[in-house]
């Protein structure tokens, strides 16, 4: 019964303080309970819609890797959803790493049932993260409250996205590097980096791996086994193919398909993390990857009066 208690207590502090950081960056649960009542459940429906066409299965993959590169940079502001609207500037859609991303519709259908009810309350920021979290929850991955109350930015940041999303091709060491300077742990690095396997990859990504002659096997990556190396020629040949990879087991026998995948195996402490993930029940990843995601989507740039809240997801309104 102490043991009990003492946890309990535990569990309470963790999620105090979870809270406290969170509030002290304007964040907290319930934000627009006032403003807009049923704005938390208009996002659910939505995205229960989404996921309820054939055509969208793969939404979950394609709005996590959307959030990830929005908050990476500058924090969780829909900076990432900005156009060119003028055809004079750069915007982070057009560098490099974000030129694969997905499911910047799913953000405008959402957006649109939104302004129907709350007209300029909800930010589209908010929107990308609650959507989500419901798409990870609704594809049978671990719920983690949101908190909501972020703005939009009106700018974009195009050489911060070229340089500083970690590259599929990247060693193991740019990429804890890179987290650690946005306050993650090597823990929540593997977790957060383990997460694209509940989608499917771009074929663009792996072919690096198969060497610069894609029909001579002896100029593939040596990590991979031969008949790995057939199954990805034979898959990739066909033009906008992608590729599945959802057993992390995988990535410890040369199957991983990003060169990151095995260099989480290439570092002895991720190494220990992977191994730990592979022969447990799911239940470890699931806590670690939920405790992650508060952690990303925490990353906040603007709240309060900074910023704005956007009509329009790909458009920022002009300064008064």
């Amino acid at each position: 019964m102490k043991i009990m208690k003492i946890l309990l207590v535990l569990l309470s502090l963790a999620a105090g303080i979870t809270t406290l950081l969170a509030e002290a960056d304007g964040l907290r649960l319930d934000f627009y309970e006032q403003s807009c009542p049923n704005a938390e459940k208009i996002v659910m429906s939505q995205v229960q819609n989404i996921l309820a066409q054939p055509q969208f299965q793969n939404a979950p993959a394609q709005l996590l890797r959307l959030l990830f590169h929005d908050c990476f940079i500058e924090g969780c502001d829909a900076s990432v959803l900005l156009t060119d609207t003028n055809g004079t500037s750069v915007v982070e859609r057009q560098a490099i790493p974000n030129r694969t991303l997905k499911g910047f519709e799913f953000i405008d259908m959402i957006k649109e049932e939104l302004e129907k009810e709350c007209p300029g309350v909800v930010s589209c920021s908010d929107i990308m993260v609650l959507a989500t979290r419901n798409c990870i929850l609704l594809s049978g991955g671990p719920y983690y409250p949101v908190y909501t109350g972020r703005r939009d930015n009106n700018q974009s940041f195009f050489s911060e996205a070229l340089s500083d999303i970690p590259r599929p091709n990247g060693k193991i060491f740019e990429a804890l590097h890179l987290f650690s300077l946005r306050g993650f742990n090597t823990r929540e690095t593997v977790a957060l980096l383990g997460a694209h396997n509940i989608g499917r990859i771009s074929c663009q990504f792996i072919l690096p791996r198969l060497g610069t002659n894609f029909l001579d096997e002896g100029s593939a990556d040596s990590t991979l086994r031969d008949g790995f190396i057939k199954e990805i020629k034979l898959k990739c040949q066909k033009s906008n193919s992608s590729f599945s990879n959802t057993e992390s087991l995988k990535l410890m026998i040369g199957r991983g398909l990003l060169f990151a995948d095995q260099q989480l195996m290439a570092n002895e402490e991720t190494a220990r993390i992977v191994e730990e993930y592979t022969l447990d029940d799911g239940t470890v990843f699931r806590r670690d990857f939920a405790r992650a995601m508060v952690k990303m989507s925490n990353l906040v740039s603007l709240t309060g009066s900074q910023g704005q809240v956007r009509l329009n997801c790909s458009v920022a309104l002009k300064s008064s």
